[in-house]
């Protein structure tokens, strides 16, 4: 139910006129309920904006059958629910209870690696620092100074007594031979 249609007058109930400064008067009431629920103080002040937008652009209509300020909230209300929706999206966590469902009754994965992902990931760089130190000297060094302690070019380059291109050469070398 949206809030347009929740709020529309019947055809035989007449409309009121809500008066501006009356509305505004009720505007911190409006942004306390709404920051309760939301915890965000900014998304707060967003849905009392889009309260007070509903009531002038003729979305929500008073009939005065109840208090301006209850009718403020209920349509505060609304806008909270629509929020929560839009928000949640389409996957529930009741998703997969049933009993034909392999691996129990959630598939939440946490975005942290599983402890086997990380004794994979040291065991490859253990094996690539070991390769690493099989190279040849000169492309050992040069992959170690640029590459492993991410020294300067420059500073490499003179620790080595090599030029630029000399270094770049051998670091194409270096790698060459770890992908193979």
């Amino acid at each position: 139910m949206s809030t347009a249609t929740a709020f529309a007058p019947a055809a035989a109930t007449p409309c009121l006129a809500v008066n501006w400064a009356e509305m505004v008067s009720h505007r911190e009431s409006l942004v306390r309920f709404a920051r309760r629920r939301l915890l965000d103080p900014a998304l707060a002040e967003d849905l009392v904006h889009d309260v007070f937008e509903a009531v002038i652009t003729g979305r929500a209509a008073f009939a005065g059958r109840s208090a301006l300020r209850s009718w403020l909230t209920a349509i505060l209300k609304h806008k909270i629910v629509d929020l929560v929706r839009q928000r949640a999206g389409l996957h529930s966590l009741d998703q997969g209870l049933g009993d034909d469902e392999e691996g129990g009754a959630f598939d939440i994965e946490c975005p942290q690696p599983r402890p086997d992902e990380v004794a994979e990931q040291r065991e490859r760089l253990a094996q690539t620092l070991a390769r690493i130190e099989a190279l040849p000297a000169g492309l050992r060094d040069a992959m170690q100074q640029r590459v492993l302690q991410d020294g300067d070019t420059a500073q490499v380059c003179a620790s080595l007594a090599i030029s630029e291109e000399n270094l770049f050469v051998r670091l194409h070398r270096a790698r060459k031979q770890l992908l193979a």
